[in-house]
């Protein structure tokens, strides 16, 4: 029995003498593979810092340096302007009494002007190292006061040098020089699908921390003609360019630029299903006039010459739809009809008669009302017009000379 136990003894001290020399020598493997994997992982490490400077070159691309370049030369404007409003006294709405003043005042009893302060922003870009800015017209082309807050946070007040209500267009000024500026590119070589990039201060956000906000999209459309109905005149928006780069109240007047850094564009108006009372967000589809169109109303502007728009054709269009076509009995539904037209009228004048179907305006194409006003909307007094129209089946041209709107 104690020869077994000893046997065992032997057994076991062999076994451990035996795992001891086995653990060695896998310790001695481990070792040297261990010796391997830290070569391995050197080259791995070298190849994860290519991989890295690789990454960050390509971070750095065309469009994040067109914005490090731009970027300096946009502006926020902040605008106070000051409206009127006509109010009536109520106690001169007692019939009684209103007839008594009347009788010594005339309509205007009850009545005086009330003037009222609004407060706005926008977005701009500065187009020149002396300081002239660019914007809309509906941002800046009202104010009282201008305030232009550069991305270094400084401010300058600003004064308007010229603006145009129907292009939308407002040309400002401040004193300062060796300012960073933006270079105007050519809107009429754009690509559908090339890269833009949309700056501005939507929201007051540039308020914030002095910075631009960027939005990056494409060139969704190009020439397209949109009107906006507004007083005293209609704004004319003409070939416009469409962008899906996010543009949101407080973007107007900020420039959209290629890949280039080029201006391409003014952000001026959005479509928008996102409406609160701060304003309204983009779902994508945007509209910036093109360049070329705001560089000639800047160069009307600087030579100090007017933009006169307030002119007149004398007629009242209608629509040609298909009520209206048996009406007049014609076969023709695409046009406008002059329904109406005033005496001695500039149309009058051009042999224009009560039921020509105006087909085009300048070779521009009317098929609807809209298309009538924008074709008339966008010149200047004195203006020579032609008119395309179709009268007892037959076309031919009339020229018009627009003339400036009669005063009482």
């Amino acid at each position: 029995m104690f020869k077994f136990f000893n046997f065992i003894i032997v057994f076991f001290a062999l076994l451990n003498l035996n795992s001891c020399i086995a653990s060695e020598d896998d310790n001695t493997r481990i070792y040297e593979n261990s010796e391997n994997d830290l070569a391995l992982n050197s080259q791995e490490i070298n190849q994860i810092k290519k991989n890295n400077d690789e990454i960050y070159n390509t971070r750095q691309n065309a469009i994040t340096r067109a914005i490090a370049d731009c970027s300096p030369a946009i502006v926020g404007i902040n605008v106070t302007e000051v409206r009127q409003v006509v109010v009536r006294d109520p106690f001169f709405d007692d019939p009684f009494f209103n007839q008594f003043f009347r009788r010594f005042y005339g309509d205007n009893a009850g009545r005086r002007t009330k003037q009222y302060e609004v407060r706005g922003l926008g977005s701009g870009f500065i187009i020149s190292p002396d300081g002239y800015i660019l914007t809309n017209h509906h941002v800046a082309g009202n104010a009282s006061k201008i305030v232009i807050t550069m991305t270094n946070g400084t401010k300058y007040d600003a004064e308007i040098i010229g603006s145009d209500m129907v292009s939308d267009v407002a040309l400002l000024k401040i004193d300062a020089k060796n300012l960073p500026y933006l270079k105007l590119g050519n809107s009429d070589d754009l690509i559908i699908g090339e890269w833009v990039i949309a700056f501005g201060n939507p929201f007051g956000l540039f308020d914030i921390n002095a910075k631009p906000t960027v939005t990056v999209g494409v060139v969704s459309n190009n020439n397209v003609n949109l009107l906006h109905e507004d007083q005293p005149y209609n704004r004319i928006y003409r070939g416009m360019v469409q962008t899906d780069a996010a543009i949101s109240s407080g973007n107007s007047g900020g420039p959209l630029i290629n890949s280039l850094g080029e201006v391409i564009g003014m952000n001026t108006i959005i479509y928008s299903t996102s409406q609160g009372n701060r304003g309204a967000g983009s779902i994508g589809i945007g509209f910036s006039i093109p360049i070329n169109r705001v560089k000639k109303i800047v160069d009307i502007i600087k030579s100090k010459k007017a933009i006169d728009r307030d002119y007149y054709t004398g007629i009242e269009p209608r629509l040609l739809d298909e009520q209206m076509a048996r009406m007049i009995k014609v076969d023709n539904t695409e046009g406008v009809v002059v329904f109406g037209m005033q005496r001695n009228s500039p149309a009058e004048k051009a042999g224009i008669e009560l039921g020509d179907i105006i087909i085009e305006v300048d070779g521009y194409k009317v098929t609807k009302l809209e298309d009538y006003y924008i074709g008339v909307g966008d010149k200047q007094t004195g203006d020579q017009v032609t008119f395309t129209i179709i009268r007892n089946n037959k076309t031919f041209n009339k020229k018009l000379t627009l003339e400036q709107v009669p005063r009482r």
